[in-house]
């Protein structure tokens, strides 16, 4: 198999947008997730929306892809409409930042068929890490569940610990985990894991290229096109 990962504005291609739309939703209700943030979808609005793509060459089905979602006073970031009724700490928190010096990696599946190919969600990670370097931002967040958090750790992310019960919160519901991550030095990544550091700088370094990417099902072609569409002429401050 062939699949190219591309990044797109989510506001300027609804076609592509609502592939990975449903595709998030299928994949979340194979978990039985149903009532969480991602199902609001005013962010479709938001021209401050980046969307990675994962997509098969051959027919163009998405087969996975993550979000990558700036803040701003108009779209505040998910992780903030999740816990702000749990946590006002989270208000706090934000404030601290101007409008656009802040972005959660968000949003993030695959489907099955790709997994076993060595690029699932650890990938989709380190792509959405890498690519935030050129948004000029201070902080990456991340609201992740537990199936995620080591892979998360692996990228550079954090516990926010001044946030909930050290950084945990009951989400989407009573008895289901949900953790608040950030990368507060996305240009160096001190905290990253050194295998994972070294493909995101790689990538950042290379951001159109061919790869072969290898897992327990076999090796798959990769295509990378990881330029972003040009940026908002919003100032970043």
């Amino acid at each position: 198999m062939k699949v190219k990962v591309r990044i797109i504005k989510a506001k300027d291609d609804s076609e592509a947008t609502e592939k990975y739309i449903q595709g998030h939703l299928n994949v979340l209700a194979t978990y039985g997730v149903t009532k969480v943030t991602s199902a609001d979808t005013s962010w479709t609005e938001d021209s401050n929306v980046y969307l990675i793509l994962v997509e098969a060459i051959d027919d163009n089905r998405i087969l996975g892809g993550a979000r990558i979602q700036l803040n701003s006073e108009a779209f505040p970031l998910p992780v903030v409409e999740a816990t702000k009724d749990l946590d006002a700490k989270i208000l706090d928190y934000i404030s601290d930042f101007k409008p656009l010096e802040m972005a959660e990696l968000c949003g993030l599946w695959n489907s099955k068929e790709v997994a076993g190919y060595g690029i699932g969600s650890i990938y989709l990670g380190r792509v959405g890490v890498a690519i935030s370097s050129q948004l000029n931002i201070k902080r990456l967040l991340a609201f992740c569940s537990p199936a995620t958090l080591r892979n998360c750790y692996k990228v550079g992310f954090r516990i926010i610990s001044t946030l909930g019960d050290n950084g945990k919160f009951f989400y989407p519901k009573e008895g289901l985990i949900a953790t608040a991550l950030e990368i507060d030095d996305i240009e160096n990544l001190s905290s990253a894991h050194f295998e994972d550091r070294d493909f995101i700088f790689k990538l950042r370094n290379n951001l159109s290229h061919l790869s072969q990417e290898t897992g327990p099902k076999g090796s798959m072609d990769v295509e990378f096109d990881l330029k972003l569409p040009h940026l908002t002429s919003t100032s970043h401050g």
